[in-house]
């Protein structure tokens, strides 16, 4: 339950092609998954999937009312997402983000991360990989140090690699996203 009352959003899942979501995810090309398809997957976002949303939907267009979040390889793409295209996305849930995929990313392009004013929610759990939280914290730290987005990192003791541990902190972002 979120308590008090939070405005109402959309929600659109998108589903991934299972044992392609590594180069779905990955704006990089990695030796061991192949070709990235990472940056395609964010120019479908924001140039046909949300404007699609917006056309359809009664929605508040910008920015500010437009968030991008995942897990894992989804929490990855999350966070280049708001890189790319920081006039699309105000908003990312980065949840156990894969950032031992592409090492390209734990280096923040100043540049990019300068234009980054939204905010970005960073969630690892200490059960997941031994180099999970250390990674997301590096990538925190360097985009403190070039964006004015406002940024919030949790790590939680009993935090797994899992759907259920990312079910039960997905509701943590809403209310941190909105308040």
């Amino acid at each position: 339950s979120l308590g008090k009352q939070y405005k109402e959003i959309i929600v659109v899942a998108i589903d991934n092609g299972a044992d392609k979501r590594f180069k779905e995810y990955s704006p990089y090309d990695m030796e061991k998954y192949g070709k990235g398809e990472g940056d395609q997957y964010v120019d479908f976002l924001a140039k046909t999937l949300k404007p699609y949303i917006d056309k359809h939907y009664r929605t508040k267009k910008g920015e500010k009312n437009t968030f991008v979040a995942g897990s894992s390889m989804g929490g990855l793409i999350s966070f280049y997402a708001i890189l790319k295209y920081p006039k699309v996305f105000g908003g990312a849930g980065v949840f156990s983000p894969a950032f031992w995929i592409t090492p390209q990313l734990k280096n923040s392009d100043p540049a990019k991360a300068k234009k980054v004013k939204g905010r970005i929610y960073f969630y690892a759990g200490q059960q997941e990989s031994e180099t999970m939280v250390s990674d997301m914290l590096n990538v925190f730290e360097q985009m403190h140090q070039h964006s004015k987005a406002k940024m919030k990192t949790v790590i939680r003791a009993e935090g797994k690699h899992n759907e259920a541990t990312w079910r039960k902190e997905f509701p943590l972002f809403y209310k941190w996203l909105v308040q």
